[in-house]
């Protein structure tokens, strides 16, 4: 009862999600309604030929009607008559399938399209929280493969369904009409297989979910080997992976053959009960036609439709397999589209008119699993204009500080102020925007140099994004590219070298022109020439604005007129203004590796 009610219920959130596309969908299921007929008349036409053509019995009245009260049906006319329906009965099926098949496909492209669009979004609106925790295979498989249900259970699973469902109830009516006992037959059949479907649809369902997790881990093996391809390639891993790789993908397998096993035992049973009825009509049917209660043409219009009623029941016995999986594909995308944001925007947001950069850390903790703290009661005060650095061993909580600032993240208790208000109650699109920010690993997208710089303002100029590779020290390396600024740098920036891929960054940064300046680590893994060229745009970078620099580099840390000295997620120390040499002496930090220390 719980299950029926649980599907009732993802049933009708499934037809809501689809409610832009509802009138094509009611045009496919009014085809597949209104091709019945066809269906009906492809046996009746060798009923008509057997009656009608070789016995004696009158034509049916549909077709007399056309014709003059007295009009002698010959032999040849009758067979011809034949011969012509199954022509248009096959050309008005031919133009239906055709016509179907271009409405379906046309339909489910743009359900799938949609409805990918609309769960890549709230993907891109959980918190880092989520997507630490779950990695990107699993967002992956639900986006590529699980969101593909939609089109597959309202145009594949239920369409058919229900069109197969009224076929085999107008069948039912036709047999009944020739026989009651026939269709009395027909009707035992419905609790047997409905006992069937039962049973298997069950083991299914259960089997289904097993194999979308064993899928989804195969996935993440790949996308996590695909991503450190230069580690793996290093330590010559390629094998090892690969078989790690098939181990998991192999339980994948072994759970689609459990499936297949189960619908085969299920196909085997619903095709046997269905050959039971038939014997059992063609034992009966024969003693009617030879005690002349039945024609031969009905007995044989008989036995075409219980054939015939065997493709809707197992259109229908099979549909309710597949509906399983899809039914477990969507609970899946439901399930990742009921997971709450969990930063997100105030009912009532501030806009901030004009940011002073006056931040406050007040007694702020936070853990990425409710149980160990990676920061714990954060207190300290940062000024206009300040230049934060932010020092501390691995592992102390400093790119956590970071992600609480620019709120990827929201404290588990107390509060991050700006201007003397609480970061939750500003707009959190408009709060970010006050911010640029530089990584350890620069990201880059797949796309030419110029769109990776205006990716910080899209609707820069190009003299606008020169001018931002030029304070960066980029301008002359672009200039040097096969393509300029038009050159593809690669997916996650593969053709350039960490130094360029970081004053990219950097000019990035620029035109953003953000208040507010993020840089963890920019100068950690280039060369000392690089080095230098990325600590003069720094300091251009900088210039009035209020910064956070994680860093272990000495020469940086000189730039910085306030340090924050984390250890396992508490404040060692905060130094303001630092007078010269203070650095050099300060004995306790020298563990931290320093360099030039």
């Amino acid at each position: 009862m719980h299950t029926t009610s649980f599907s009732l219920a993802l049933i009708k959130r499934i037809v809501l999600q689809a409610r832009a596309y509802w009138l094509l969908i009611f045009l496919i299921f009014a085809l597949n309604l209104l091709v019945i007929p066809i269906f009906l008349l492809k046996p009746y036409a060798l009923k008509i030929l057997i009656d009608s053509g070789f016995a004696s019995q009158p034509l049916p009245r549909f077709i007399t009607f056309f014709f003059p009260e007295g009009y002698i049906f010959g032999f040849p006319f009758i067979v011809s008559l034949t011969a012509i329906l199954v022509v248009a009965i096959a050309l008005v099926e031919n133009v239906y399938i055709a016509v179907i098949w271009l409405l379906n496909t046309y339909t489910g492209e743009k359900l799938v399209l949609n409805f990918r669009s609309f769960l890549f979004n709230h993907l891109q609106r959980l918190s880092l929280l989520y997507h630490d925790k779950k990695g990107t295979a699993d967002s992956l498989y639900r986006i590529q493969y699980d969101a593909v249900a939609i089109k597959t259970f309202l145009l594949n699973n239920l369409s058919p369904l229900v069109s197969s469902s009224i076929t085999l109830l107008v069948m039912l009516g036709v047999m009944y009409n020739i026989n009651a006992y026939f269709a009395f037959i027909v009707l035992c059949l419905v609790p047997i297989l409905a006992l069937i479907t039962h049973r298997f649809s069950r083991n299914l369902k259960k089997d289904w979910k097993m194999v979308k997790q064993q899928e989804t881990n195969a996935m993440s093996i790949v996308n996590e080997v695909l991503s450190s391809l230069r580690v793996i390639k290093a330590f010559g891993s390629e094998a090892r992976e690969n078989i790690r790789f098939t181990n998991n993908a192999n339980q994948a397998v072994n759970g689609q053959l459990k499936v297949a096993r189960t619908g085969a035992l299920y196909y085997f049973c619903v095709g046997m009960v269905f050959a039971v009825a038939t014997a059992i009509i063609i034992l009966i049917g024969s003693g009617y036609v030879k005690s002349g209660r039945l024609t031969l043409g009905e007995l044989t219009l008989v036995i075409a439709y219980m054939a015939q009623i065997y493709a809707p029941v197992e259109k229908i016995t099979k549909n309710l397999g597949e509906i399983q999986s899809s039914l477990t594909s969507m609970d899946r995308v439901f399930t990742l589209l009921d997971r709450e944001q969990e930063v997100r925007t105030a009912e009532r947001p501030l806009i901030i008119k004009e940011l002073k950069g006056f931040f406050t850390f007040d007694q702020v903790s936070f853990s990425y699993d409710h149980k160990k703290p990676i920061i714990r009661q954060i207190c300290f005060d940062i000024r206009p204009g300040d230049r934060v650095g932010i020092i501390g061993s691995t592992g102390a909580g400093k790119s956590t500080l970071a992600g609480l600032l620019m709120r990827f993240y929201d404290p588990i208790q107390g509060t991050v102020l700006l201007d003397g208000i609480d970061i939750k109650q500003y707009d959190l699109q408009a709060y970010r925007g006050q911010f640029a920010i530089v990584l350890q690993e620069p990201v880059l997208f797949a796309a030419s140099i110029a769109e990776n710089i205006a990716y910080g303002r899209p609707e820069a100029s190009p003299q606008d994004i020169i001018a931002a590779a030029k304070n960066a020290n980029a301008h002359e390396f672009i200039l040097g590219c096969t393509q300029g600024y038009e050159t593809l740098v690669g997916e996650r920036g593969v053709q350039l070298s960490g130094g360029q891929r970081q004053r990219i960054a950097l000019a990035r940064a620029f035109i953003r022109n953000a208040p507010v300046l993020i840089m963890d680590e920019p100068t950690s893994a280039v060369d000392v020439g690089t080095e230098a060229l990325i600590m003069q745009s720094l300091e251009r970078l900088m210039q009035g604005k209020n910064t956070f620099l994680i860093t272990h580099r000495l020469d940086t840390l000189k730039m910085c007129n306030v340090i924050v000295h984390l250890e396992e997620g508490n404040i060692v120390d905060v130094v303001r203004d630092p007078l010269p040499g203070f650095l050099e002496q300060k004995k306790s930090w020298r563990e931290l590796d320093l360099y030039n220390i």
